[in-house]
């Protein structure tokens, strides 16, 4: 592994967080070979591949982190998840492949499941001698989980249910594994016994027999050619009358005796389905972590490229420019650096807290909801980011960034669809400002004109909350109190008051409009509907204030001198772009005058200026190790790029 710089590696301890030790066993156990491949192999020579890659992985114990300790794991959820974020750098076919085995199908069976369901499977889908898949989404309900149609049916006379696809509409579609490897699905329904309906519970239903021919009932089909992720069998599943055993249902939340009685401990059926949802959250988690680890590698790949390639000479010298010297090249990639800094310290943060919830003794339900409302805030921020700097990498490369071989058209293509998969972005950001608005009501219960009038009692509340966990931070930097006139942009309790007051201020107008539904004769959905456009810039707000926060508190923590004081700036750079992207919204509310938005603009230029002779640093601060890149473009020559690098420093 590639040597580090001391500011590199000191950055690097910065950003790898409390599972820092999971990392580095990555990084010293995982080779090339294990992660990458061949972006010239056909779909059908990709899947086998990343199956055989599968089976490695196995054998190597990391999967064993998520799962319960008397059933083979480690009971480890915060290195599970960390392990994941690893795995992303490599191929991503291999990543969403094991996420779906390993996360959501094994994921499924510990979290929905009991006892038996633990002692009869999870051996072998730990070791992967049980190929699963997780068959929720449908062609007629994506997002919409709580209304999708495939039913599971008891049958009291044989002691089963029968599963069914009544339509076109209820088939189950992009299923991950089903289309070539998968054995046993984990089958979202709706649970119907005794004539009634109790709503969406899992069920395990085999699909594939040990010779790989498809159950009897069972047809299986082919998503086909993707945008990305080829060596990822996406595939359709169809159920006609199938039959299973009353212990196929994956009882926890909801169970079914042998003459048809049904029981939950949890009563209310939306809340027992949100309950059942949010146990499995750590799906969104590491979709997160995974997005923003391509993007790491997007823009290692393109700043390393960028130290090294020259064009064009500045008048009266015969010496080429390097690309990162131009200042429309250290504003296209250095923003979305910082950028992405600061959201991995955000992902460190909510790492933790998905372990301490998931691993508590007793449940909380408040920090449970709050983590929720955080994942799909975070999710849907990095999953952008992702998109649309993977994109700037690709452009900043020019035509070496269109080259197969350089991995930027894979990395691309792969990070696409996760925009859209655990959750699409913008139906997420509804559910954080719907989280917002209600103070993290007991359910998640349809928007409703009492839900609305309850606003004036609930929702400052919860706003007064959120915002006051932003004042002992505040106190400890320093700026409690109101600054105006010539303040200095790089002040940090400035940035977080213009952050926290752009939440307050967005959050409290949402609700003023939402209030309408609260009229006797009001369309409750009509109103929210119109106010679209506003609940997603509350919720944007609130992610944004979330980010910073967590990139604060990540500098506090940093012990290296050099170290925090490079984080320092790279913060400053990661909120004055922030502010610098909404400037309309802050000259619009009268927070900035034009000529401190004319400011803004200048600092930003001048910390990307600041910041350029440390941008190997910041890449080595990622922590992928340089051969994991896998791009010829990203080699740097002997000595070439560092010393130019040097020079452009001592100039600066």
């Amino acid at each position: 592994m590639t040597d580090l710089t001391p500011l590199g590696a000191a950055l690097r301890a910065a950003l790898d967080g409390r599972w820092a030790q999971v990392r580095q066993e990555a990084r010293e156990r995982f080779t090339p070979e294990d992660l990458l491949t061949d972006p010239t192999l056909d779909q059908e020579a990709h899947q086998a591949r990343v199956f055989e890659q599968m089976r490695l992985l196995a054998g190597t114990g990391h999967p064993r982190n998520g799962f319960p300790v008397e059933f083979g794991g480690r009971n480890d959820v915060g290195a599970s998840v960390t392990a994941f974020e690893m795995l992303a750098h490599g191929d991503l076919s291999l990543l969403v492949k094991a996420g779906v085995h390993w996360g959501l199908f094994g994921g499924a069976i510990v979290n929905l499941g009991t006892r038996e369901h633990h002692e009869r499977y999870l051996e072998d889908v730990i070791s992967f001698a049980l190929p699963g898949c997780f068959a929720m989404t449908e062609v007629g309900h994506g997002s919409d989980v709580q209304h999708l149609h495939t039913t599971a049916t008891y049958d009291p006379g044989t002691g089963e249910f029968v599963v069914d696809t009544p339509h076109e509409g209820a088939v189950k579609t992009y299923i991950g594994g089903a289309a070539r490897d998968g054995r046993l699905a984990v089958v979202f329904a709706q649970l119907v016994t005794g004539g009634r309906s109790h709503g969406v519970h899992a069920l395990l239903v085999p699909i594939r027999d040990e010779a790989g021919r498809a159950c009897p009932g069972v047809a299986i089909g082919d998503c086909g050619a993707k945008a990305g992720l080829a060596g990822v069998d996406n595939g359709t599943l169809a159920f006609d009358h199938v039959r299973v055993p009353r212990t196929a249902l994956l009882n926890r939340f909801g169970d079914v005796a042998g003459d048809g009685t049904y029981s939950s401990p949890i009563e209310n059926e939306s809340r027992r389905f949100f309950t059942m949802l949010g146990t499995l959250v750590r799906g969104r988690v590491s979709v997160a972590g995974a997005a923003g680890s391509a993007t790491k590698t997007a823009l290692a790949i393109a700043i390393r490229y960028a130290a090294q390639r020259s064009q064009f000479a500045a008048p009266g010298s015969e010496e080429e420019v390097l690309l990162l010297d131009y200042r429309t090249h250290q504003r296209k990639l250095l923003p979305a650096l910082a950028t992405s800094y600061a959201l991995q310290f955000a992902q460190n943060e909510l790492v933790a807290s998905l372990h301490e919830v998931q691993t508590a003794v007793e449940p909380d339900e408040v920090a449970q909801r709050e983590l929720e409302s955080r994942v799909a805030g975070i999710k849907a921020v990095v999953t952008w980011h992702a998109t649309s700097t993977i994109q700037t990498c690709r452009e900043a490369c020019g035509g070496a960034g269109y080259l197969a071989e350089n991995r930027l058209p894979a990395l691309k293509a792969d990070t696409d669809v996760f925009t859209t998969f655990e959750g699409d972005n913008t139906v997420l950001l509804q559910l954080v400002a719907k989280g917002l608005l209600t103070g993290y009501r007991d359910t998640f219960g349809d928007l409703d004109t009492l839900g609305m009038v309850r606003y004036a009692a609930g929702q400052i509340a919860a706003s007064v909350i959120e915002r006051t966990a932003t004042r002992p931070l505040l106190e400890r930097i320093g700026g409690a109190g109101p600054r105006t006139g010539d303040t200095d942009l790089r002040d940090r309790a400035l940035h977080l008051r213009l952050f926290e007051d752009r939440e307050k201020h967005v959050l409290e107008g949402l609700a003023r409009r939402l209030r309408r539904a609260g009229a006797p004769d009001a369309d409750a959905f009509a109103v929210f509907n119109a106010a679209q456009d506003h609940v997603l810039r509350a919720a944007r707000a609130y992610v944004d204030r979330v980010v910073l926060k967590a990139f604060v508190a990540g500098i506090e923590a940093c012990t290296d001198p050099a170290a925090r004081e490079t984080l320092s700036r790279v913060c400053d750079l990661y909120a004055l772009s922030t502010i610098e992207q909404d400037k309309a919204w802050f000259l619009e509310h009268g927070r900035l005058t034009p000529s401190r938005a004319k400011a803004v603009t200048a600092a930003v230029n001048a910390l990307c200026a600041e910041l350029r002779p440390d941008a190997l640093a910041l890449v080595e601060g990622f922590g992928i190790p340089a051969e994991w890149l896998g791009a010829p473009i990203a080699v740097q020559p002997a000595g070439g790029a560092r010393q130019r690098e040097a020079t452009v420093a001592q100039r600066a």
